[in-house]
């Protein structure tokens, strides 16, 4: 939480230094005499349903740059993160935004749905998969902005020319940040197999030193889960891969008698078709493969619908520029996992959504683009009716 809050000021400070710059009205290329301008105006009323893991940040990359680029905003926090929203929209009208401008909106599913129902001139949401298709279904039928942050199964290949300890480290805290409760954690290993072994002792013993505990404790490094139904989620992943054969390294319980706590857990032996495999387990877990070579690894992270961020370690520069071309992700990140950049877009491919936040892309997808065409001079021209025999039309009306 306290990186949350203190890595917000930077993005608004990104967001106010570029807005004017994205808002610039442009001169194009056009004829003799002619004027011609792209300006950017408001999409109008926007839509923002939040999600409850980083609210600060989620929210903030779509309600700051809406308001910046002069829209109204409908938000909806998370059911799972109430009072947060309540506390946003307080400090945005002690800020001196008006009530009218930005609004909360709380409260479950039932009222989302109902949200994206209104005369909305735009769709903001980040969620699950599922809910992602429901809104799409809604928004589509009108032919209104759409954008959709649906996570992903991100993957991490680690090659054979790196330190293996580090790798491990730098694997597991992208696994097991925020109890694997981050759109962007990574939940599928692919490692070199003259590596593997090596890197599976490492990740066990880095695992095992971790601390379980209260959050607001400074020594914890892994809190609870949001509820019983997340950490069942993640029972139900690991459970299922154990029945058909995976191996269990280290975890795969729940631990303490208070708060859902499930042990950080490294499994071997997974295959494609287990679900710790193919769907979003949110939670911490490290379920390793073995690969015979780089190619090998890169159509294993192909192989599910999602593309929200990938991870490679890996010393060899042609390596990665290879995975950097060839793994489908929004975001590819080369021995350095998860860090994020204001500056840069932020989005998937395939199943994990529709768009991007952050960057010049997360202002611009508050604005309508606008093309105004001026011609100072009113007379007729050569190209209109009629068209003569032997004569051609100089230029045809696009």
């Amino acid at each position: 939480m306290l990186d949350e809050i203190n890595g917000l000021p930077a993005r608004i400070n990104f967001f106010l230094d570029s807005v004017e710059r994205v808002l610039s009205p442009q001169e194009v290329h056009n004829e003799a005499g002619m004027v011609e301008r792209i300006s950017h105006e408001p999409l109008g009323v926007i839509a923002n349903i939040s999600a409850w893991n980083y609210p600060y940040f989620v929210g903030g990359n779509v309600f700051v740059p809406a308001l910046l680029t002069g829209n109204a905003v409908l938000y909806k926090p998370s059911e799972f993160a109430t009072l947060t929203g309540l506390e946003i929209g307080r400090l945005l009208h002690a800020a001196g935004v008006p009530a009218q401008i930005f609004a909360v909106l709380t409260g479950g599913g039932a009222v989302g749905a109902e949200l994206i129902k209104q005369p909305v001139d735009g769709v903001f949401f980040t969620g699950s998969y599922a809910t992602g298709q429901r809104i799409s279904r809604e928004a589509g039928a009108r032919m209104i902005k759409l954008q959709l942050e649906l996570g992903g199964k991100d993957p991490t290949y680690v090659c054979d020319d790196v330190d293996v300890e580090v790798a491990a480290q730098g694997a597991v805290w992208a696994a097991c940040l925020n109890a694997g409760q981050v759109c962007t954690s990574s939940e599928r290993f692919y490692v070199d197999k003259k590596v593997a072994a090596d890197f599976v002792e490492a990740s066990k013993s880095f695992v095992e030193s971790l601390n379980i505990g209260d959050p607001m404790d400074e020594n914890t490094d892994i809190g609870p889960m949001i509820n019983a139904k997340g950490r069942q989620k993640v029972e139900d992943h690991v459970g299922q891969a154990l029945d058909r054969g995976a191996k269990l390294v280290t975890g795969g319980g729940r631990f303490g008698e208070r708060g859902f706590f499930y042990k950080p857990t490294v499994l071997t032996g997974v295959e494609p078709s287990m679900r710790v495999m193919s769907e979003e387990t949110f939670g911490p877990v490290v379920p390793v493969v073995e690969v015979d070579s780089l190619d090998e690894a890169i159509e294993l992270a192909n192989s599910v619908p999602f593309g929200l961020g990938a991870n490679v370690y890996t010393r060899d520069f042609e390596k990665m520029l290879k995975c950097a071309r060839g793994i489908r992700a929004g975001t590819v990140w080369i021995n350095d996992p998860l860090t994020d950049n204001d500056a840069a877009p932020f989005g998937g491919y395939g199943g994990s959504g529709i768009g991007r936040e952050l960057g010049r892309e997360g202002l611009e997808a508050f604005q309508e683009s606008k093309h105004v065409h001026i011609d100072p001079r009113v007379e007729k021209k050569d190209w209109w009716y009629p068209y003569g025999k032997d004569e051609e039309p100089e230029q045809r009306v696009m």
